[in-house]
């Protein structure tokens, strides 16, 4: 029988609406709800004037889009019958202000509200009893959906529990879903990434040596592979957090409930971990430099020749407003003439050096590849051997651990005897552990190819000469260590691998003539800008 038995159009409003934690019941989706409102309309000769599809929880106080609906509403000025699929398509809490006012308009005969697969209306002749049926329907929607959460929180609680972990796995680890072959049964799981797990791991035994900055040991660890999926840096930030990261020696740490121990295999150890935390905080409160508020290309690069002080640099401006940079001893010990170096002499004589790098003759390259490539091997083969002696030492010392355990169960030693040799086995793994990662770090700088040197040092004044201040003195501070400033000239000490290659190629870019019997000064190098 048609709804419109008065020969009068009679217009709806459409509504549908799915919560996120809905999107997947069966039969409740968006289209399907809509097709059985079309089909209810057509039914009864009814004009579906606009439509709302809803995507937002009915339970919850902030509702933007069904608020929109509200809206479009109250601006008609006729009659019109609001649709829905079922009464918990318009909200699961009793308590909510909309719903109240929506019910109120139907009372009074504004509009009506038509749930076309529950088979109720709300209109102005609704009787005390329908009043009541709808009432309990509302109520029995939101207590369906307290129950749910209900549930849900108690699964969460016994999966944290078990250990488990229920968002994306972390950075070194990968989501599985192995499948029982008794059971067909798929499962979830979280497994170390084959790949990335050994370098996360390698991450932390290098920082926890504090030899390294954040900026560097990323440098280091992107040589070695650690990149993101895209085969990129990763971001400084990125790596901090990981050393931050508690899920690595098996803490997991939900937002709403805290820490709790996770079932998964730990990378690191939890001392690993703390030691790691321990040269974070030590770099934080580190005091400043004075001059850390502006980059200069040899800031904390030199020190004096005569006195052993540091260099300091300074900028000056002319009358004319152009600005120079100078560098002298800070003269802490009063015992040297203050001398001011421009800039430019300092860098002319890096260029010189750079010159001689990126200069490497052809015809020797080959022979000097061959020779690099057999030192790098045989220091290798030392390195192996040394790490595989350390970890002879450790397996000993870890069994006389567990033996002296076993003698003081069974009453062999006293507990004063224990205790002393306890202590001495303890800190002979100390120093052990500590000889182990030297050993392991040293073979990781060693793995780096002799190409790739050979490639930085042909390129090194390019390089150079188009980068900016702060990439100028990083790129000094990992070809120079220890270099000094005589007066007007730099004593430059070049870093393995790059001072064998000035030696192998002959005459350092300037010299102090020792056959001369006057002080000599340098052939001139090229100018660099």
């Amino acid at each position: 029988m048609s709804y419109n038995n008065q020969n009068k159009e009679v217009k709806a409003i459409a509504v549908a609406r799915v919560s996120t934690t809905e999107q997947e019941e069966a039969g409740n989706s968006l289209i399907a709800q809509m097709d059985r409102i079309d089909r209810y309309c057509q039914k009864n000769e009814i004009k579906i004037i606009k439509r709302f599809e809803i995507t937002e929880s009915a339970y919850k106080d902030k509702r933007d889009e069904f608020d929109k609906f509200l809206d479009f509403l109250n601006e008609q000025k006729h009659k019109v019958i609001v649709c829905l699929d079922k009464i918990d398509r318009l909200s699961r809490n009793v308590f909510d202000k909309r719903i109240a006012k929506l019910n109120q308009k139907a009372l009074s005969g504004e509009i009506e509200i038509h749930f076309v697969s529950d088979g109720q209306k709300i209109h102005s002749g609704l009787s005390a009893v329908e009043k009541f049926q709808f009432q309990s329907s509302l109520g029995l929607a939101g207590y369906y959906s307290d129950a749910i959460s209900d549930n849900v929180k108690r699964a969460f609680e016994k999966l944290r529990g078990d250990g488990v972990w229920l968002s994306k796995a972390r950075f070194g680890y990968l989501n599985i879903q192995p499948k029982d072959e008794k059971t067909k049964k798929v499962t979830k799981d979280i497994i170390p990434d084959p790949n990335i797990a050994p370098l996360i791991v390698k991450l932390f035994k290098l920082y926890a040596t504090g030899n390294y900055s954040l900026e560097t040991i990323n440098d280091e660890m992107f040589i070695l592979g650690l990149k993101n999926s895209q085969g990129l840096r990763l971001p400084r930030a990125s790596i901090e957090n990981m050393l931050k990261d508690t899920f690595y020696y098996g803490v997991a740490k939900s937002k709403k409930h805290g820490p709790y121990p996770h079932r998964y295999e730990p990378l690191i150890s939890k001392e690993l971990f703390d030691k790691c935390q321990e040269v974070l905080e030590n770099k934080r409160s580190r005091p400043k430099n004075k001059f850390d508020t502006k980059d200069y290309v040899f800031r904390g690069l030199l020190t004096c020749k005569n006195c052993g002080c540091a260099i300091s640099p300074e900028t000056k401006i002319k009358k004319s407003g152009k600005k120079y940079v100078y560098y002298s001893c800070t003269n802490a010990k009063k015992i040297c003439k203050r001398q001011y170096v421009n800039e430019s002499v300092l860098l002319e004589q890096v260029c010189g050096t750079l010159d001689r790098l990126q200069n490497i003759p052809e015809e020797r390259l080959k022979t000097l590849v061959t020779n690099l490539n057999k030192s790098v091997k045989n220091e290798l083969a030392i390195n192996r051997r040394q790490v595989n002696r350390v970890i002879e030492e450790l397996q000993t010392a870890e069994k006389r651990k567990s033996n002296l355990i076993e003698a003081l169960i069974s009453d062999s030693i006293t507990k004063k005897d224990y205790d002393k040799k306890h202590a001495e086995i303890e800190d002979q793994l100390q120093k052990l552990n500590t000889e182990l990662a030297r050993y392991t770090q040293t073979g990781f700088n060693r793995e780096i190819t002799v190409n790739t040197v050979l490639s930085l040092a042909k390129r090194s004044r390019q390089i150079f000469e188009g980068s900016e201040t702060k990439q100028k003195r990083d790129i000094l501070s990992f070809l120079f260590q220890n270099s000094e400033l005589d007066g007007e000239i730099i004593d430059i000490h070049l870093r393995n691998p790059f001072n064998f290659l000035l030696q192998y190629i002959g005459t350092p870019a300037w010299f102090r003539d020792v056959d001369s019997n006057h002080d000599s000064r340098l052939q001139r190098p090229l100018s660099c800008h």
